[in-house]
C-alpha cells in the first residue's frame, strides 16, 4: 500500500473539521485538490473512507481506522519539527491545548501571556464538556488537557495549578441575597439551574450536597454555563457555577454571589495529559508556565457593592 503523508495529513484535516470546505482553508489549498487526494487514498486503500448522507458526511470504519492511524502520525511530526526547531534555537513550535467549557474562561488569558514568552507559536484549543474532554484524552488527541478533577480510570499525570471555587449565583434582588451564612437547609426551598449529569460542576456539587443530606431542587439542566447565568438573571431560580465564569456578571451587577453555610466549594484545576505522552519542547514550556504563572496571571473576579435604590422625590 502506497499511501503518501500528505494524505494522511488532509484525511487527518477532513476528519476532524467533517468538511472538505473547512480543510481546504485550513490547509490553504482548494477543495477539487482535497477531494483528489482523498479519492486516490481511497482507491489505494480500497475502500471507502467517507459516506455522506445530505449535506454532511461521516467517517466509515475503514476510515476510523485510517482518521486515528493518521491522528498519531501527526502529533509524531510535530513533536519531530518542535524538537528539531529547539535544536536549532528556533523558538516556534505547535500546541494542541483542550479546555473543559469553564476553563475556556481564564485559559486565553494564560496562552496570551505565553505568547509573549513564544511569539512563533502556534496554538489549537479545543473546547469540551468534561465528557468529551476525557473523551480526547482517551484517545491522546491533545498534548495538554485543563479540567476539574481527573478521571481515576486513565493512567494520566495531572498537576494541579490553580483554586476553582464553585459559588451559589442569584439575581441581585433576590431576597436572600441580603442574608448572610444561609444554611444549606434553606436551599432545598429553592429551585436551582445546574450544569448537565456529568460535568465537573455537577459532581462536586452533587457530592458536596449528598454528603450532607441536603436534596435540591433542580429545575432546569443546562450544558452551557452562559446559559445558567442568563437564567438566574431571568429568575427563574439559584445557580452554581464556578467563579472565573463570573466577571461580567459581577462587575456589572447582573448576579450575586450568596453567603451560603459551606461556601465556595473549593476545587482545582489540573493541567493533566497521558503519562505515556512524549511532550514536545512547547508543551513542556507551557506545562511549567502555567504550574509557575498561573497564580500570578487570574485573579477571581470581586463581587460588587450593592447598587442602593435611589429614592423618590414627591413634589407636593
Amino acid at each position: 500500500m502506497n499511501v503518501t503523508f500528505r494524505q494522511l495529513r488532509l484525511l487527518e484535516a477532513v476528519a476532524r473539521n467533517s468538511s472538505f470546505t473547512r480543510a481546504s482553508e485550513e490547509l490553504h489549498l482548494t477543495q477539487p485538490a482535497v477531494s483528489t487526494q482523498i479519492r486516490q487514498l481511497e482507491e489505494e486503500v480500497g475502500m471507502s473512507l467517507f459516506e455522506q448522507m445530505g449535506k454532511k458526511i461521516y467517517l466509515t470504519e475503514a476510515g476510523k481506522e485510517m482518521y486515528a492511524f493518521s491522528r498519531s502520525i501527526a502529533q509524531q511530526f510535530r513533536y519531530i519539527e518542535s524538537v528539531l526547531d529547539d535544536m536549532k534555537g528556533v523558538r516556534r513550535g505547535s500546541l494542541s491545548l483542550s479546555v473543559t467549557s469553564t476553563g475556556k474562561y481564564f485559559a486565553p488569558y494564560l496562552l496570551a501571556e505565553f505568547l509573549k514568552l513564544h511569539p512563533g507559536t502556534q496554538i489549537q484549543m479545543e473546547v469540551a464538556n468534561r465528557q468529551g474532554l476525557v473523551a480526547e484524552l482517551q484517545e491522546n488527541i491533545p498534548d495538554l488537557a485543563i479540567m476539574g478533577t481527573p478521571p481515576e480510570n486513565m493512567d494520566l499525570t495531572a498537576h494541579a495549578f490553580m483554586q476553582n471555587p464553585l459559588v451559589i449565583i442569584a439575581r441581585v434582588d433576590h431576597p436572600l441575597v441580603a442574608s448572610a451564612r444561609i444554611p444549606l437547609s434553606r436551599l432545598g426551598e429553592e429551585n436551582f439551574i445546574l450544569r448537565e449529569h456529568g460535568s465537573g460542576t455537577r459532581n462536586a456539587v452533587e457530592q458536596f450536597f449528598g454528603e450532607r443530606g441536603v436534596k435540591l431542587n433542580a429545575l432546569m439542566e443546562m450544558s452551557k454555563n452562559e446559559a445558567i447565568k442568563h437564567a438566574v438573571m431571568a429568575g427563574l431560580g439559584l445557580g452554581i457555577v464556578s467563579m472565573h465564569t463570573l466577571e461580567f456578571e459581577l462587575a456589572l451587577n447582573r448576579v450575586a454571589i450568596l453567603s451560603v453555610e459551606g461556601f465556595p466549594i473549593m476545587k482545582e484545576w489540573y493541567l493533566v495529559h497521558r503519562s505515556s505522552k512524549r511532550l514536545s519542547p512547547v508543551a513542556q514550556a507551557f506545562s511549567e508556565f502555567v504550574l509557575n504563572e498561573a497564580g500570578r496571571i487570574i485573579t477571581l473576579p470581586q463581587q460588587q457593592p450593592a447598587i442602593p435604590a435611589r429614592r423618590r422625590v414627591t413634589r407636593s
